[in-house]
């Protein structure tokens, strides 16, 4: 207990050395520096802004009072991270749950560490903290990927070094990024898990997709039997009007893609080789079914 005391009494000195105006430390090589950068320093919450390349966006709520109560009972156990902006006012990295948390119960100060970055270097310090939690969601995930990527201009090799995790792992959580958006919401939401999100990227067609999605939803499948569903569509014979006829005139082409839009699902089409075909509609529940009985009456 005694070095818990000591601890926060350096803090509370260190912070007092930042706010005089005559030690203000923006770099690494000014004086004092090397007491403060690096150091867990007690700062006031009401110096700290919001770090806006924060990759989190949702903070749920009943969990952020929850680790308020724990503060409240315990303190900050892990101190959050922050680079310094001027004299006096720094920005997050680190721990805005932390930094939540602590305003939501009316805290005036934190513990922080303080660093000196710019702008590129705190986002990839953020970015690579966030993925490391365990509470993001996988598209989240993902998303901090693909910014790393577009923003650090990071390799996935790079990245792999960086986050300690395989570049197969990263590749997986990119390539959810292909979904369509609604599963991608989907996936975010709890509705279906990345096992599924991984079995659906193997489809091209962002309609087959989502045909495939409201399956997994509407007879609540596995991962296994999800996968399978991929594999007999993946595997099916060719029943396009592309792949069965390469030569098919363009009004056909166009009128295929006419009703699979009208209808709301890819529709079939066979064609033999003296010209005639047959035109096929899928449904996949009763209320389907009427839905696209509908469409057909309202346009007698």
């Amino acid at each position: 207990m005694a070095k818990a005391t000591k601890k926060q009494a350096l803090g509370r000195g260190l912070s007092a050395l930042l706010k005089d105006p005559e030690n203000d430390i923006n770099s690494t090589e000014d004086r004092n520096a090397d007491k403060v950068v690096g150091n867990i320093v007690e700062l006031d919450l009401e110096s700290i802004e919001v770090n806006p390349f924060q990759p989190r966006t949702n903070f749920n709520e009943e969990t952020l009072r929850e680790l308020a109560s724990s503060i409240r009972e315990l303190g900050v156990i892990q101190p959050i991270t922050v680079r310094k902006l001027a004299f006096n006012k720094y920005q997050l990295v680190s721990g805005e749950r932390r930094f939540r948390a602590s305003k939501l119960i009316g805290l005036e100060a934190i513990p922080a560490y303080i660093r000196i970055a710019n702008d590129q270097e705190s986002l990839e310090m953020a970015l690579v903290e966030n993925i490391q939690r365990q509470d993001l969601d996988p598209i989240e995930v993902a998303l901090s990927y693909q910014r790393l990527i577009d923003e650090i201009q990071l390799t996935q090799e790079q990245m792999s070094e960086r986050v300690g995790k395989k570049r197969s792992t990263i590749a997986n959580y990119l390539r959810l990024l292909k979904l369509d958006p609604i599963i991608q919401t989907g996936i975010r939401d709890g509705f279906i898990s990345m096992g599924h999100g991984r079995a659906m990227v193997n489809i091209e067609s962002q309609v087959d997709q989502l045909e495939i999605y409201e399956k997994i939803i509407t007879n609540r499948l596995s991962v296994r039997a999800t996968e399978k569903l991929v594999k007999d569509l993946n595997s099916s014979e060719p029943n396009t009007v592309e792949e069965i006829l390469p030569e098919v005139p363009k009004h056909i082409k166009k009128g295929v893609k006419e009703f699979s839009e009208y209808f709301g699902h890819k529709i079939d089409v066979r064609i033999a080789k003296n010209g005639s075909g047959k035109i096929t509609i899928p449904f996949h529940s009763e209320e389907d079914f009427n839905r696209i009985k509908k469409l057909v009456k309202r346009d007698k």
